[in-house]
């Protein structure tokens, strides 16, 4: 294994997604609901003897989807296993998922510059959650049976920071199928890594939620095996958590082989066809993604690549944009939506649904701004406003009298005042220090109440000075 690699380290990645379906994979069971425990179950959650399993069509077209989106290839059948281990969260000792034949193969996530292989794309169903409280375990059995897709990278990474990108990207995949909503869907990686000074002798770190997280753990487990090859301590396959609060992995077991799970061929759920027809269907009804959208931004709207890139990888964001641009200046509308609408949302610690701001309410502001009835300054103003409470932009303008200053006579006595108040300003500009003038730019906003347009008060100032 150790010729296989160059890089120092090398990471690959298991990530388990929760499909956003309204019913778990084998049963009717809402996925989602009262958090009372073990009330969202029934005895095919629980394993009950003669319980029989059926799959969720929207899970099926849910991961096809994804594996689409990731140019897999699609297995001719849908074939279910179990994998047999003796863990409290599991009533009836086996999990059913996918082993011999992934739903997909093969496929990629691109990055920058690199494409980050997947081995496979295979759907599974979620163990309970296990609740621990002090000296005893209690388990849960709402969540077992929810539908996950598995995700396993070749191991290609050669950093942690290549990981965090990774898992990026995916969730903007994930989002643009919206398969995944990260608001109720639960996401975790468990991550592989080796290093050549233990000739990459693999250690898998469980259950990591997060990127930080993820990022942190890869390079404390990098570190880690390093210092303990420098050491001289022999190195060996083991699976280890990982602790956020301390911030380190801890030994768990010893890595099991697949050989160790007994996989067998469920024999409660027929074979499933995946026919052409089936694929072709759910591949008329896929969405345009995000690199598709960026060409788009950069080729055909000529926005400006780091404002594409940031607009396009959110796919809400990507949406207001597109609706936004029916009505107003291209240029306008992505620089407000990249810079302004992010800035009040995280501001005010809210997504955009949270916020209630719709299309309407940044057409009507932008509007105002490109037709120059309001400052910049003043759109600045109202946006926060809307990131609290959504409004009749126009109406509120009207009302206030928000409206920019355009009465030249208005602006011609704001600047003569300010001439006055500042002559020192504008003894420098006369020196030669452009600049200087900035200084009554600011008085004559000050006495209009921002609702003058700068360029228009430096133009004036200047044809006075001068």
């Amino acid at each position: 294994m150790g010729n296989e690699f160059t890089s120092d380290a090398v990471v690959g990645i298991e990530c388990h997604v929760e499909l956003n379906t309204n019913t778990k994979l084998f049963c009717s069971c809402p996925r989602k609901g009262t958090e009372e425990p073990n009330s969202r179950c029934c005895e095919i959650c629980l394993g009950h003897p003669g319980s029989k399993p059926s799959v969720n069509k929207k899970a099926i077209e849910f991961a096809l989807k994804l594996c689409l989106a990731t140019n897999s290839k699609i297995a001719k059948e849908l074939v279910f296993s179990r994998k047999s281990y003796f863990y409290p969260d599991l009533a009836k000792n086996f999990q059913i998922t996918q082993y011999e034949m992934p739903l997909g193969s093969n496929g990629e996530i691109k990055l920058p510059g690199k494409a980050i292989k997947l081995k496979r794309i295979h759907l599974e169903e979620d163990p309970a959650s296990m609740v621990h409280s002090g000296s005893y375990v209690l388990v849960d059995y709402n969540r077992s049976g929810n539908p996950l897709v598995e995700i396993v990278t070749e191991p290609v990474m050669e950093s942690a920071q290549e990981a965090r990108d990774f898992m990026k990207q995916l969730i903007t995949v994930l989002e643009y199928l919206e398969i995944f909503d990260i608001n109720n869907c639960v996401i975790k990686a468990d991550v592989n890594v080796s290093v050549r000074e233990s000739g990459y002798s693999r250690v898998e770190v469980k259950n990591i939620t997060g990127f930080k997280e993820i990022e942190r753990a890869v390079n404390y487990e990098v570190q880690r095996q390093k210092h303990e090859a420098k050491d001289g301590k022999k190195a060996m396959q083991e699976t280890r958590g990982w602790d956020a609060d301390k911030g380190m992995t801890f030994p768990m077991r010893q890595k099991e082989s697949e050989e160790d799970y007994g996989y067998i061929i469920e024999p409660d759920l027929a074979v499933i066809d995946i026919t052409d027809d089936f694929v072709g269907k759910i591949k008329l009804a896929m969405p345009e993604m995000a690199d598709e959208k960026l060409r788009k931004f950069l080729d055909e709207h000529g926005i400006e690549e780091t404002t594409a890139n940031v607009i396009a990888k959110d796919r809400k964001l990507a949406k207001m944009y597109e609706e936004v641009i029916k009505e107003v200046d291209r240029e306008l509308a992505s620089k407000w939506i990249r810079r302004e609408l992010p800035r009040v949302l995280n501001y005010q610690k809210k997504s955009l649904e949270e916020s209630n701001i719709e299309p309407k309410h940044m057409i009507s502001l932008l509007k105002l701004i490109q037709h120059g009835k309001i400052t910049e300054k003043t759109g600045q103003q109202l946006i926060n406003m809307l990131g609290e409470a959504p409004f009749d932009v126009d109406e509120h303008v009207k009302k206030e009298g928000l409206s920019a200053v355009s009465d030249s006579s208005q602006i011609e006595q704001f600047c003569k005042e300010a001439i006055k108040e500042a002559p020192k300003a504008v003894e420098e500009y006369k020196a030669g220090k452009e600049k200087a003038l900035n200084f009554c730019v600011g008085i004559v906003m000050k006495k209009s109440k921002g609702k003058a347009k700068p360029e228009t008060v430096m133009e004036m100032l200047k044809k006075l000075v001068d």
